[in-house]
């Protein structure tokens, strides 16, 4: 016992101290992953499994990519030493910008150039994984080439995402590697209070709450920016937002952003015939996203949305926050400062739980909760309810078959029961049912804001990634944060700004539609005139005559009750 401290340095540092064996890094490894899911022994048994079938390729390497957020830094420096410790490969996991991700896994997908062997990957992707044949099929490789170095416990039916991973055809691309839900985030405490309840209840007419829709949003931004102003000594602001023109801030929007605002039809998960990007589908082909084309991504309810985000930003958060990108914005809430985020990632759970923040008592228990988002003035019941996020382990034909072996391997090792609740209750992006219901995660629950209680809802189903209408993510994608940036930057009217993305949206359908085959290859449909394209199904809503009816707001309690059964709240 005396050696486990100098063990742990090496471990750090990825090596084992001179002499030191498998079966004691194995057993070192299976005290450092509790709590576990599985008994002792089964976790060293499947610890050991990965030793045994990583035989053939001990003293080789590796490189695999993830974007930047907690879960993958503790991949990084905990799981990847772990892992060359056990089995004798060595991984090199590089952190990097979610668009850097999303580019280069693009390059070796068309070009073959071998950056990584293997990547996590959204699963915002699934259109174009299925679409183009450069990603390996999962489902195929587990059967055939891939057998040997399948897990035998890896358990899918326990990934609650696995079917965000998995193409319309049945074919599963990705493994589920984190996930992470858009959800509203409010100061409990600030909400709580009798004298802000009063205040709130005489200025609007109606109760300081959950927000349910973007007109209760909107006040109690304005409430708590304009009218309260200061709170515990300091400057508040009862919004926070980003707006830098990079690839984040398309995010923003692609992220069910126009959905929440009520742009596109109802229909699980995307919305059918018009998703929540806008894109008219006939069948499996993307066929246009302008309106003039049946789609909506310039329609009266995309520009409200736009034209929302713009407006609170300016008015309503702190300052240069219009400056700021995802990572940047994302630990602002926890500073102290913010009352309430309409669009929060829950991804950033694990650093607003830390200890000493202004956000949490001192016990730990925190000050703020999470909720769903409200919706804006076209939501319409059936639509998109908000967004989840699931980063899932990739794998490309164009890597040769060893380096396939081996990062197959090492990415079924950061999800295994034998590390995955461990790495949960570290990184609060869960991926397994057992993990969600075990009583680690119920001790752990009451310091989370209700994130636990999310997740064991029946809900939270209706949270879901893009899906596979959009036949080339990277392409797209894009788009948005070139020309959103635009009127973030104050160079556009949000309808200008949404005319030109619509615009080059269907120049990039019509160019993929050259390049791709099969039958769910895109496939531009003419411009109609105005009386032609009103009358297709899901056609774009004129606009409302009145974008604020009256703020409605609900009770956190009684939101929670609801939750647990999967209810609306309407």
């Amino acid at each position: 016992m005396q050696r486990r401290p100098a063990l742990a340095a090496c471990a750090a540092l990825g090596f084992l101290p001179h002499g030191w064996g498998a079966r004691d890094a194995i057993a070192h490894w299976a005290a450092q992953f509790q709590p576990s899911s599985l008994s002792a022994q089964a976790q060293r048994e499947e610890l050991a499994w990965f030793r045994a079938a990583a035989a053939p390729f001990r003293g080789q390497s590796i490189k695999v990519v993830s974007e930047i957020i907690d879960t993958h830094e503790y991949e990084a420096k905990v799981l990847a030493p772990a892992f060359s410790e056990i089995t004798g490969i060595q991984v090199q996991h590089e952190l990097i910008p979610e668009g850097e991700v999303v580019r280069r896994i693009r390059e070796q997908m068309l070009r073959g150039t071998p950056h990584y062997d293997a990547y996590v990957n959204d699963s915002d992707l699934i259109g174009t994984h299925w679409r183009y044949d450069a990603t390996l099929v999962l489902s195929d490789w587990m059967r055939g080439e891939g057998r040997a170095q399948t897990l035998p416990t890896l358990d899918l039916k326990d990934f609650i995402g696995l079917a965000f991973t998995t193409a319309p055809n049945g074919d599963l691309y990705q493994l589920p590697d984190q996930q992470f839900a858009n959800l509203y985030w409010f100061r409990h405490d600030w909400f709580s209070r009798p004298d802000l309840q009063r205040r709130f209840q005489t200025r609007y007419g109606y109760a300081l709450g959950v927000p349910l829709n973007w007109s209760a949003y909107e006040d109690i931004a304005e409430f708590f920016s304009h009218e309260v102003q200061r709170l515990d000594g300091r400057r508040i602001y009862g919004h926070m937002d980003y707006g830098k023109r990079d690839p984040s801030l398309g995010w923003r929007f692609t992220d069910a952003w126009l959905s929440m605002a009520g742009q596109g039809s109802p229909g699980y998960p995307n919305g059918l015939p018009v998703d929540e990007w806008g894109l008219r589908m006939e069948g499996c082909r993307p066929v246009g996203a302008s309106v003039a084309r049946g789609g909506g991504t310039n329609s009266p309810a995309a520009r409200y949305a736009l034209e929302r985000y713009l407006d609170w930003l300016r008015r309503f958060a702190p300052p240069g926050a219009a400056e700021l990108d995802f990572n940047q914005a994302g630990p602002v809430p926890g500073q102290g400062a913010i009352a309430q985020q309409i669009f929060w990632y829950t991804a950033f759970t694990a650093a607003m739980s830390k200890p000493g923040l202004p956000v949490n008592h001192a016990d730990g228990r925190p000050k703020w909760r999470v909720a769903p988002s409200p919706h804006g003035a076209y939501w319409q019941s059936g639509m998109q309810r908000g967004y989840q996020d699931v980063g899932a382990w990739t794998l490309l034909k164009s890597t040769p078959l060893a380096r396939r072996r081996m990062a197959w391997l090492y990415a079924q090792f950061c999800v295994c029961k034998a590390v995955s609740l461990k790495k949960s209750l570290t990184g609060l992006t869960f991926v397994r049912e057992s993990d969600i219901r075990s009583e680690a995660m119920t001790r752990l629950a009451p310091r989370l804001g209700g994130l636990v209680e999310f997740y064991r809802s029946p809900s939270r189903v209706y949270w879901t990634p893009t899906g596979p209408n959009v036949p080339d993510y990277p392409e797209l994608a894009e788009l948005w944060w070139q020309h959103v940036g635009m009127a973030s930057e104050g160079r556009v009217g949000a309808q200008q700004a949404l005319d030109d993305l619509a615009e080059a949206m269907d120049a990039s359908l019509a160019r993929l539609a050259r390049s791709q085959n099969g039958p769910c290859a895109p496939r531009l449909r003419e411009r109609l005139s105005e009386a032609q394209w009103q009358t297709l199904p899901g056609a774009a809503r004129p606009r409302l005559a009145n974008e604020k009816p009256p703020g409605r707001t609900i009770a956190y309690e009684r939101l929670l009750r609801m939750w647990q059964f999967g209810s609306d709240a309407k």
